[in-house]
């Protein structure tokens, strides 16, 4: 057992079922990035705040998430001008379950975030409820999708005591381009993302304050595809992120 399982066991659990209150499909986010040292500090300090999920006695569950763009990457192009109304199509893998999801994500000009899911079996677009969800849902012509970027990473997810927030804590973060097959492991990276109605009282953000762990944008598409695309795609909005990702990485 590893001491991040150790730190999370001390921590109240949270079921599924009792989590239905705190979907926030509609909702902001705020992200930050740091390093495993720096959550080991945050999970000492979180315990009489927050449960954590716990399914079947898991508590840092295995994801996978496979990302589809256009021929042209339409949508990581979109993202790096910060162009308003942008969106992204993945299929996420609950890797304990097995359920597998198709999730198109919105995120609007006022910086609140829509996500539709349907289940799925795979990753064929021609399958004719696929496409009908996709025409509903997603601004591009499902013809024009292919898989660009595959993920693979494991979440803690916390839930307040008041449960109108959610906190996940991706770690152990690695990149496989789908185009040129690169392959990018982040090593000790941690990606933190609040997850809240509106601007709901938070008790994490004192924390992460008090740990100096500061608001960072970070999107796994968006910077997975840069560090993997060996000058396949522009990255000049990216720099100063990516230089500042390449410390946390190397320097932790």
């Amino acid at each position: 057992m590893t001491t991040i399982d150790k730190m999370l066991n001390a921590l109240p659990p949270i079921t599924l079922g009792e989590m239905s209150s705190v979907k926030l499909m509609n909702r902001t986010d705020t992200k930050f990035v740091t390093n495993t040292e720096k959550l080991m500090q945050l999970l000492r300090m979180v315990r009489k705040d927050y449960y954590v999920q716990d399914i079947d006695g898991g508590r840092n569950l295995e994801y996978d998430t496979t990302y589809f763009d256009t021929t042209m990457f339409d949508m990581y192009n979109q993202h790096q001008w910060n162009h308003t109304n942008r969106q992204k199509i993945r299929f996420r893998t609950y890797c304990v379950s097995g359920l597998q999801f198709m999730e198109v994500k919105t995120k609007n000009n006022h910086g609140r975030t829509k996500k539709k899911r349907m289940e799925v079996t795979d990753m064929d677009l021609s399958d004719a409820d696929k496409r009908l969800f996709l025409a509903k849902h997603l601004h591009y012509d499902a013809d024009t999708l292919r898989p660009a970027l595959q993920n693979h990473f494991s979440r803690i997810t916390l839930v307040n005591r008041a449960k109108t927030e959610r906190l996940t804590i991706d770690s152990g973060l690695s990149f496989h381009n789908l185009v040129n097959d690169r392959q990018y492991d982040m090593g000790p990276l941690v990606i933190i993302e609040l997850k809240r109605d509106g601007l709901v009282f938070s008790p994490v953000l004192e924390m992460l304050r008090r740990l100096r762990i500061h608001p960072h944008g970070f999107s796994k598409y968006c910077m997975g595809s840069a560090l993997t695309s060996q000058g396949l795609l522009p990255v000049n909005r990216f720099k100063s992120k990516l230089i500042e990702i390449r410390k946390i990485v190397h320097n932790a």
